[in-house]
């Protein structure tokens, strides 16, 4: 988020675990990551990694301890919910921990995704529904139930 043209992730640098995310699932990402190759400078990032089962969770360290010796400088961001600190991934990373605190005021963030999320050709799509033609948006409410 340096400046506007850097772009977002692509769908290969990003694992969005659940507690449904298999073994295989982390397996594939960690060996995209891990296994030196011609793919640049990426940034692969795992949200909620604490969120995975206990053994799904067993096996990716495993896993990241055998791979990590064929690569040293490998990009690998793991980012959990602090208040499941005591789960298994974030316990056994613990020692690469770094509280993080956003460095960006949140209307700079929002800016910068609307940048690039917008459509550029307004058209009768999705995206007209949402604001300035943005082709995502969030709709929450504090209600279950009420007609999202």
């Amino acid at each position: 988020m340096n400046s506007p043209e850097q772009p977002l992730p692509m769908f290969d640098e990003v694992l969005l675990c659940t507690p449904q995310t298999t073994a295989e699932q982390v397996g594939l990402f960690l060996r995209r990551c891990l296994i030196p190759c011609s793919r640049g400078e990426k940034v692969y990032t795992m949200l909620y990694a604490d969120e995975l089962s206990y053994d799904v969770s067993c096996r990716a360290e495993e896993l990241f301890q055998d791979l990590q010796r064929y690569n040293s400088s490998y990009r690998l961001v793991i980012l959990c919910n602090c208040e499941q600190e005591h789960s298994y991934i974030p316990s056994a990373f613990s020692q690469y921990k770094v509280h993080m605190i956003p460095q960006r005021p949140r209307a700079e963030i929002q800016q910068y995704l609307q940048h690039h999320y917008r459509v550029a050709q307004p058209s009768s799509s999705a995206a007209s529904v949402f604001k300035d033609n943005v082709c995502v948006g969030i709709v929450s409410s504090r209600r279950a139930g009420v007609g999202k």
